[in-house]
C-alpha cells in the first residue's frame, strides 16, 4: 500500500527551504491523520525515504504518533492479529546520510531496517552499536530498486503487509516495478502553486506516460469535512485492463455503499 496527500494542483512536497511534510499540504487535518494511523496499525512494515526522515525530526512512523488517543485500541488490535507491538520502520538511503539522533534510531521502541549502498553503510557505523537498527547493503547502486527493498523486508518480516509513505522518488521506483497494489490518496483543497522552487508531484524520477502509463482503478471515494479521500487499486501489468466506464467500487460509492 502507498499513502500520500496532495494539494488540489498536484503538489505533495513543498520543497525548497520550507517544510516538506504532508501536514503542510493537509493543514494537519485530523481525519487525514486518523486515516494514516489506521493504515499504520494495519501494517507490518512502514517504508520511508531518507529525505522524509530528515524533514520530520520528531516523527516515529507509528499509529500512536498521529492518534495518541487510539494507543490502547491499536495495541489490542495488533496483539489480537498476531502482529508485533509496532511495525518495522524501513528507511531507504543510498548515501547513508541519516541523523542518528532521530527518536526511532535512539529509543529502541521500534525495529528499524536501513536499506543502503556499500558507501552508505560506511557512514552508518553508529548503527552497529544499536541492536534495534539493522542494515541491509544493496547489491545495486543508488537508486536502490524496489525489488531489493522488498527482498530485504521479506528476510526480516516474511509475508509482511507493507505501507509506503514516501517520498515521490521512492513511489516512482515502486510503481515502475509494479510494486504498488493500492494507493490511498488524500486530496487537500489547498492550491500550493509552483514557482522557481521545485515542487514534486506524486511520482518522480520515472516517466510512465505516454509509452508506459500506469493505470489505477478507483475503488473508494469519500468526502470528509475538508478533504477528499481516494483509494486506487493497481493491477499487475499483464492483468491490467483499461476501462472507460466507472469501476464497480465507484458505482457502489455513488449509491452510498
Amino acid at each position: 500500500m502507498a499513502n500520500f496527500a496532495s494539494s488540489v494542483d498536484g503538489v505533495v512536497a513543498l520543497g525548497g527551504r520550507g517544510p516538506t511534510r504532508g501536514g503542510e499540504i493537509t493543514g494537519f487535518d485530523p481525519e487525514d491523520r486518523q486515516r494514516m494511523a489506521v493504515l499504520r496499525a494495519l501494517s507490518d512494515v512502514v517504508v520511508v525515504g531518507a529525505g522524509t526522515v530528515r524533514s520530520v525530526p520528531r516523527h516515529t512512523w507509528t499509529a500512536e504518533h498521529l492518534w495518541p488517543e487510539a494507543r490502547p485500541t491499536v495495541a489490542s488490535f495488533r496483539r489480537a492479529t498476531g502482529r508485533s507491538p509496532q511495525p518495522w520502520i524501513v528507511v531507504v538511503s543510498g548515501t547513508g546520510s541519516l541523523p542518528s539522533r532521530r527518536p526511532m534510531f535512539r529509543s529502541g521502541e521500534v525495529e528499524v531496517l536501513v536499506v543502503t549502498t556499500p558507501a552508505g553503510a560506511r557512514r552508518l557505523r553508529w548503527a552497529k552499536t544499536r541492536p534495534w537498527v539493522h542494515l541491509h547493503v544493496a547489491r545495486t547502486r543508488s537508486p536502490i530498486s524496489a525489488g531489493e527493498i522488498l527482498g530485504a523486508i521479506a528476510r526480516k518480516v516474511p509475508r509482511a503487509r507493507v505501507l509506503l509513505e514516501g517520498g515521490p522518488h521512492l513511489f516512482g521506483t515502486f510503481l515502475d516495478a509494479s510494486g504498488v497494489d493500492e494507493l490511498f490518496l488524500t486530496i487537500s483543497p489547498q492550491v500550493a502553486g509552483r514557482g522557481r522552487r521545485p515542487r514534486l508531484g506524486l511520482s518522480a524520477g520515472v516517466e510512465f506516460a505516454p509509452d508506459h502509463p500506469r493505470w489505477g482503478r478507483l475503488i473508494e471515494a469519500r468526502v470528509g469535512r475538508r478533504m477528499l479521500f481516494l483509494r486506487y487499486r493497481f493491477d499487475r501489468p499483464e492483468r491490467r485492463r483499461v476501462s472507460t466506464g466507472p469501476s464497480r467500487g465507484a458505482r457502489l460509492n455513488r449509491r452510498g455503499g
